[in-house]
């Protein structure tokens, strides 16, 4: 494994339905249908990156040999582990380094508030970022994704922060019925974070789809509130979701409680010149 413990994440370029990104000292070319405007680069920046991913052509990667199989960089404080999967992700969704970086700030202000350590649910967590950054900031965390091959590689990433000892719960399991357990349970959490797919499958071939099921997601979430509700943050990647449409789904179940709600688009950055590419949007219900 190559080890980069001082770089991170730079968009470099963008353009034509792709994305040119560096992710420490590897350059890829990934899909976005998002931009839909012309690449600011040259073609030899282009022509330049280590490897790229395509869709059109049953998902594969070229020139992948350059690649290593795993290697790690640094975004918004956070070690992560990285691998090229045959889907073409990379275990980082970068544009949530923003939201990383508020998950600290915020549950790291709470904990010295209330003083005592934030209980946080991370609901289709994948590789683990918001996990990592409420639990570098004192949180107690429950950790949840049906897919038990990112549990592990969040897992992983803990451990690479040196969390592997952290009050940390690891779970594989269908949002759904995880949810309606800890409902029985009467266990109750601080704070919820998720970012639902657009269409996914949970471990024993649930289908979760985010127009059918986001608002009994919401609403199984907002029963699992303690006394003191803190936050919600809810993200999402489906065309089509505008922060409107997550401010008025988050705010209409959260309309019992005090609070506000604050949207807005998550993006992939990279200097100043670099045309800033949106990737998903999300919504945070924030305690009064």
């Amino acid at each position: 494994m190559t080890n980069i413990n001082t770089s991170d994440y730079e968009l470099l370029d963008s353009g034509d339905g792709r994305k040119l990104e560096r992710f420490g000292e590897y350059t890829l070319i990934r899909p976005c249908s998002q931009a839909v405007w012309k690449p600011s680069l040259a073609d030899h920046a282009w022509d330049a990156a280590t490897a790229t991913f395509d869709r059109s052509e049953s998902n594969q990667w070229h020139n992948r040999g350059d690649l290593p199989h795993e290697w790690k960089i640094t975004a918004a404080g956070i070690k992560l582990i990285l691998s090229g999967t045959d889907f073409g992700h990379l275990g980082i969704f970068p544009e949530q380094r923003a939201q990383w970086e508020w998950i600290y700030k915020t549950v790291k202000e709470l904990n010295a508030e209330r003083g005592s350590p934030l209980k946080v649910l991370n609901l289709f967590a994948y590789s683990g970022g918001s996990t990592l950054a409420a639990a570098l900031a004192g949180a107690h965390l429950c950790h949840l994704d049906a897919s038990k091959g990112m549990v592990q590689w969040a897992r992983n990433n803990a451990a690479a922060n040196g969390l592997e000892n952290h009050p940390i719960r690891w779970i594989v399991d269908d949002a759904h019925k995880f949810l309606c357990r800890e409902i029985r349970r009467e266990n109750q959490y601080d704070a919820i974070i998720l970012d639902p797919p657009t269409f996914g499958r949970g471990q024993n071939n649930e289908m979760y789809k985010i127009e059918q099921d986001l608002p009994e997601t919401l609403s199984l979430c907002r029963q699992l509130l303690s006394d003191k509700p803190a936050f919600i943050l809810l993200s999402a990647h489906t065309p089509g979701y505008s922060p409107v449409v997550l401010k008025n789904v988050l705010s209409q179940s959260m309309q019992e409680y005090h609070g506000t709600t604050a949207t807005g688009e998550m993006l992939l950055t990279g200097t100043d010149q670099v045309l800033p590419t949106p990737c998903g949007v999300y919504a945070r219900w924030i305690a009064n």
